[in-house]
């Protein structure tokens, strides 16, 4: 008999919530969302629909960079990314509800039988990388920031400016209504995304390296 097609886990939505007030950090290196939205391709998405909010993720880590991103109802908190071989590794769990993202550039360097070869994606350079309800598991990230009414060391399980972006009880948690992210460079192990629009989108695979950063 036929295999019953599996369930898709229903993934956290978010829902915008917007307040005044900003801060401005230089430089600010931080393990926080913006930007690796378009990520969602290597994690072997679609472009529409609810997705699962984590995975086993792969041996690699992947890079992006962006001229800029915005988003609206961000929230993070530490968690741990496992792989099929039982490794784990710790990240920044962040969650943004929708967010855009300007001349996007991600990369993945492949080591390969007949040597190393680099997946490169680019978008987003005329019309914005757009992305809703996204979880991104992040190792570090470099930028020019600014948050919209932020706040640091809040318990993660009272985290509110996005939907399903708690944490445990007790853990160290930060959000913000809104963040902002110039000159961006990120390094992440998974994203997942309801929803992925790549403008401009440009997929090639070169040999050597040539990753964004």
């Amino acid at each position: 008999m036929p295999k019953a097609p599996e369930e898709v886990p229903e993934a956290r939505q978010a829902a915008p919530e917007r307040h005044g007030g900003g801060t401005r950090w230089r430089r600010f290196a931080l393990l926080a969302v913006p930007g690796l939205v378009a990520a969602a391709v290597l994690g072997g998405m679609t472009t529409q629909g609810l997705l699962a909010a984590s995975f086993a993720v792969s041996g690699d880590s992947f890079k992006m960079s962006a001229d800029s991103f915005a988003g609206d109802g961000f929230t993070q908190y530490g968690d741990v990314a496992n792989s099929v071989d039982g490794s784990a590794r710790p990240v920044g769990l962040s969650t943004v509800n929708t967010a855009e993202i300007q001349n996007l550039c991600l990369s993945s360097l492949w080591d390969l039988p007949i040597g190393e070869a680099t997946l490169v994606i680019n978008a987003g350079a005329d019309t914005p990388v757009e992305g809703t309800s996204m979880v991104i598991d992040i190792e570090q990230m470099q930028g020019n920031a600014e948050f919209g009414a932020i706040e640091i060391g809040r318990d993660s399980s009272t985290l509110d400016k996005a939907e399903g972006g708690q944490g445990p009880e007790g853990g160290f948690g930060l959000q913000a209504d809104s963040i902002l992210v110039s000159d961006m460079e990120l390094t992440s192990w998974a994203v997942t995304s309801g929803s992925l629009r790549l403008s401009g989108l440009n997929l090639a695979i070169r040999p050597g390296s040539h990753e964004c950063f």
